[in-house]
């Protein structure tokens, strides 16, 4: 739907949104450049190995941000889109996550039944919340004369149920960090010889570091997105709000689309280095995740 109008108060939106547009250009670059600096990697450890069900999520999340970054620079992603796609990459995160301690957990099926439960709560609960805000909002083509723009104005988009899906969704990252670094320790603490303890140890550090830098990102998108529970910054269209909405936006997409491909790039990076730098007989005996159980060493995670 289009509608005219000549009203000059439209005209500090359009240019704090040209403002905010500086920020989603920035975005596009961010991801573009990880992209270009780790697709040698890319080539190496997981378009030349053997593809499995890590290797599509992998390629799913690269290039699903590739695409979301580039097409927002050259046209405005309607929020409902917006939506459904965080949730859907949400998603294939939260499985690698569960894979990640799967593995680190000595493929205990007790802790594998946990988690699925918990996620797949979390995840039908989230998709009902998203459902319904994504039924709020519509879209309207508001065309300015002497304009040569259409920002697109979103309206009844305002839902007040994003504070569930933020709790739902720091409780699943929370509680994914929190098994992490439990099983880390305890693996640390029982290791006793100085070989093992050196190779197991180095790897549940890659892990730890990946899984770290991946949360502390998460925690910078929440705290920007609990200020959008504020009215304040909700109803406002001033500059100083469409910054705060680009910078968002930046590390939301980092979070997403480059430091989530790196929880299975950095892994599958220590696993091929180890590999190389093993003789024949340390590469065919448990090198990745567990000091006790048998692994194969070519751990698709």
């Amino acid at each position: 739907m289009s509608s005219i109008s000549d009203d000059s108060s439209w005209w500090a939106q359009i240019d704090s949104y040209h403002v905010y547009s500086y920020f989603i250009a920035a975005s596009a670059v961010v991801v573009s450049y990880d992209w270009a600096l780790t697709f040698g990697q890319e080539i190496e450890l997981v378009w030349r190995r053997r593809w499995s069900f890590m290797t599509a999520l992998f390629l799913i999340v690269r290039y699903t941000g590739m695409l979301y970054a580039v097409v927002f620079v050259f046209c405005e992603i309607i929020n409902s889109a917006s939506l459904c796609i965080s949730f859907v990459i949400n998603g294939m995160l939260g499985v690698i996550m569960i894979t990640r301690l799967f593995a680190m957990y000595q493929q205990s099926k007790k802790v594998l039944i946990l988690l699925v439960v918990i996620f797949l709560a979390i995840t039908i609960t989230c998709g009902v919340i998203t459902a319904i805000q994504t039924r709020y909002i519509s879209v309207e083509d508001l065309i300015i004369p002497g304009s040569y723009c259409q920002p697109q104005c979103l309206i009844g988009g305002n839902v007040p149920l994003t504070a569930e899906y933020w709790l739902l969704g720091t409780a699943w990252e929370v509680l994914t960090l929190c098994l992490a670094l439990w099983s880390a320790a305890k693996h640390f603490r029982e290791l006793h010889q100085p070989w093992t303890r050196r190779t197991i140890g180095d790897c549940f550090t890659v892990l730890i570091k990946s899984h770290v830098l991946y949360f502390a990102s998460f925690v910078a998108v929440s705290c920007f997105q609990l200020g959008y529970l504020s009215p304040t910054i909700l109803d406002s269209t001033t500059v100083g709000t469409e910054i705060y909405g680009g910078v968002l936006q930046i590390f939301s997409l980092v979070q997403m689309f480059v430091l989530g491909p790196r929880l299975i790039l950095d892994v599958r990076k220590y696993h091929a280095k180890l590999v190389a730098d093993s003789d024949a007989a340390i590469t065919t005996t448990t090198i990745v995740f567990l000091d006790r159980a048998q692994v194969s060493t070519s751990s698709d995670v």
